[in-house]
């Protein structure tokens, strides 16, 4: 009788959280604007989206400045993960607490510190301060996702490398890179996805005629909620959907 309990727990937990969201996506597809009667399946709000200058350059900016972040954030977290990898036990304690901070802050006290930043340093909000942005919040998870991988390995192996000749450069590309790129791989995919969903941060650090498309179905719906949004929301549902499902099966392989 318990287990019964537990699933139907679960089940009505499931249901309150994705029942607005499969509301959301049915209603993309109904061929009225009302969302309050169903009235036949059709497609023409994905085409109006489509046909929508304001929100293909949204969708422009949302792309570019994922892709740009996702690929520095990973780069910078990457080596940051190798230099705590090799600090003393005291030191990479200090560290990791000092980069779990960011995740830990809410995105509004983050995303206001980093717009007073900008302004103080002259520097003028737009597509440059809100990749700056996007790779400030990234970082740390691109560096929980692959310090593990770092921790699997011996402890000797780039000692070992170098000794037999191979140069700190090389012996990283070729012995270390290799064992960590699962990794590497998958805080990637985390950071490209946590860009594209991104709201907060980017709201207060972007500037005249730079808008994600997070910033974009904000904006429509103050003006009220039309199905063109049924139907960007339903996209960027279905794309960060696709995104986790790559990266919890790039977790199980690696776990195996």
């Amino acid at each position: 009788m318990s287990k019964w309990i537990k699933r139907f727990y679960i089940g009505l937990m499931f249901a309150f959280l994705y029942a607005p969201i499969v509301v959301l996506i049915v209603f993309s597809f109904n061929d009225s604007k009302s969302t309050a009667k169903w009235e036949g399946f059709t497609l023409d709000w994905y085409n109006s989206l489509l046909q929508n200058d304001y929100i293909m350059k949204s969708l422009y900016y949302t792309i570019l400045v994922a892709l740009v972040a996702s690929v520095l954030a990973t780069v910078i977290g990457t080596f940051a993960a190798f230099g705590i990898f090799y600090m003393r036990s005291w030191q990479q304690k200090l560290v990791l607490n000092i980069n779990s901070i960011p995740m830990l802050n809410p995105d509004i006290v983050t995303g206001v510190s980093l717009m007073t930043l900008f302004v103080a340093l002259s520097l003028p909000l737009g597509l440059g301060t809100m990749i700056i942005a996007h790779v400030t919040f990234n970082i740390p998870y691109v560096v929980l996702s692959v310090l593990p991988k770092f921790r699997q390995m011996p402890n000797e192996m780039l000692e070992a490398a170098m000794d037999l000749g191979a140069t700190p450069w090389y012996a990283f590309k070729k012995v270390i890179f290799p064992e960590i790129k699962p990794g590497v791989i998958t805080g990637a995919l985390i950071a490209f996805t946590l860009s594209i969903d991104d709201f907060v941060i980017s709201f207060f650090t972007t500037g005249n005629g730079v808008t994600n498309l997070s910033i974009a179905v904000y904006s429509m719906a103050r003006r009220g909620i039309k199905p063109e949004i049924n139907a960007l929301s339903t996209l960027m549902f279905t794309t960060v959907l696709i995104l986790m499902v790559i990266i919890n099966k790039r977790t199980k392989k690696e776990d195996i």
